[in-house]
Parts: structure tokens; C-alpha cells; sequence
């Protein structure tokens, strides 16, 4: 997500995932309302790869904390696929079209959302969002297995959820 003011107008779904209104992304954060995200996994074609991150240390949720998901808050009127899309180009400086995935939610105290999951192939060059991104690399795919399954690694929650959803998906 770009850096945000508080201010913008974010959409809010109720629990079972119906869009339901939208609200400033502060009030969304500060009362924990249902809301959606798009995430991305930026993979390589070989050698097989996912492309790790770590949050920069002013992140209003998880700063500091690796992250293995590109993505962000869906906007009041905003379909996921645009925000998959959107998020992607920001983060990472990467302008392609992700393949949906699967959906599920994430619910840990106050931070609750419903998560479109995503994929892309991408061999090309990266550019951190600055704002967002501290520092990245290549984790090759044992490697990734090795640190979900660290529960000492710092991986933020909700993506260490969905990279263990996406190894279970992956294997059916």
C-alpha cells in the first residue's frame, strides 16, 4: 500500500465477507473492522523462489517483520484484483497482471480481514517502495519451508498464515 494518511476511504465487509460500506482506513484500524486485502506472492521460474521482504521499521501493522506477501488494504470501491495489481506495482515495482489464488481470512485481536491470495512469475528487476520496504532477496522454496515452520523467524502473522495455506494448496 502506498503511505496513507489515515484518511482514506477503505472498504469494510462484515465477517462473512459481504462488502458492507467503507470507512477512513484510521477508524477501520482503531475500532478493528472487518476489511479486505489483496496479497501477492512473487515467485521465480527458476530456480524456484519466492521473493521475501522485510517492513520497514514505521509500518502502522507488523513494522520490522519479513513478509513473503506483497499487498495491502482494498479501497472503498475497489475490486481486489485492482488491488492485487496496484499494491504489486507500488511495493515492488513490478506491472503485471497476478493470478488469483484462493481466498480465506485472518483474524488475530484487532486486525481482521478477508484476504484475496495471489501469484506471479516474475524474473525481471524489483524496486522497493521505500516507504514500505526495508530490504529484500530470493528465499528459495526449502528455505521458505524452513522459516514458516521457525516460529522464532519474525514473519508478520497473517502472511505466515497464508504462506502455510499456500504450501497446503499447492500440494493438493
Amino acid at each position: 500500500m502506498s503511505v496513507t494518511t489515515g484518511d482514506e476511504p477503505v472498504a469494510i465487509y462484515d465477517r462473512d465477507g459481504g462488502v458492507v460500506g467503507s470507512a477512513p482506513r484510521r477508524r477501520m484500524r482503531a475500532e478493528g473492522l472487518w476489511h479486505a486485502a489483496a496479497s501477492v506472492l512473487v515467485r521465480s521460474s527458476a530456480p524456484e523462489a519466492v521473493y521475501v521482504h522485510r517492513r520497514t521499521a514505521d509500518k502502522d501493522v507488523y513494522p520490522d517483520m519479513y513478509d513473503c506477501w506483497a499487498g495491502g488494504v482494498v479501497a472503498a470501491g475497489e475490486h481486489p484484483d485492482t488491488a492485487a495489481r496496484r499494491e504489486l506495482a507500488e511495493e515492488l515495482g513490478i506491472s503485471t497482471t497476478p493470478r488469483f489464488l484462493f481466498r480465506t481470512r485472518h483474524e488475530l485481536g484487532s486486525v481482521r480481514f478477508h484476504a484475496f491470495l495471489y501469484e506471479v512469475f516474475w524474473d525481471g528487476p524489483i524496486v522497493h517502495q521505500p516507504a514500505e520496504v526495508a530490504e529484500g532477496r530470493w528465499v528459495p522454496l526449502p528455505e521458505l519451508r524452513q522459516q514458516l515452520d521457525d516460529p522464532d523467524r519474525p514473519l508478520v502473522p497473517d502472511g505466515r498464515q497464508f504462506l502455510a495455506e499456500w504450501f497446503e494448496f499447492r500440494g493438493r
